[in-house]
């Protein structure tokens, strides 16, 4: 998280610019840069989860809500009994876990959005999981301290 932040920091330094962009999750606290067209909205959710987990949540609250009407308990005692007629297996869930692309959609769109403002132009998907490939990849083992490797990083990585 320190790195994370040591970063953030650097970039508003270099670019000051993208400042008003900067924001605070409503629900995990974690600052994070948002497009200049939500710079003033006060109600965001980061894209590291927080944002998928609210959406999720207000569905299954309005899912709720719905079949405990009178319209939605008729329609939900009807397709559970289509369900107990058919007598077939229901299909298995897909396993989130086991996707196919190393990094989650949402996180390329925001590492291409984020991208893009520092750089100012447009960053394709492919591009942002390049910089994703080459940022994660394994990095030496140093004897220097953690402030060494962060300070070591930012010379080599100047924005």
């Amino acid at each position: 998280m320190q790195r994370y932040y040591a970063v953030l920091r650097s970039v508003l330094k270099a670019k000051p610019h993208l400042r008003p962009c900067l924001k605070r999750c409503s629900h995990c606290r974690i600052l994070f840069l948002t497009h200049p067209r939500n710079a003033e909205r006060g109600n965001m959710r980061c894209p590291f989860g927080c944002r998928e987990a609210h959406r999720r949540k207000a569905a299954i609250r309005r899912s709720v809500e719905y079949y405990r009407g009178e319209n939605g308990r008729y329609l939900k005692r009807l397709m559970n009994g289509k369900r107990r007629v058919a007598g077939t297996p229901t299909k298995p869930r897909k396993d989130p876990a086991a996707e196919p692309s190393q990094h989650p959609e949402r996180i390329l769109a925001h590492v291409g959005m984020v991208v893009g403002l520092i750089e100012g132009r447009p960053v394709r998907q492919c591009e942002a999981r390049k910089i994703l490939a080459r940022f994660l990849r394994q990095h030496r083992m140093g004897r220097r301290r953690k402030v060494g490797h962060l300070a070591a990083w930012i010379h080599e990585h100047a924005p």
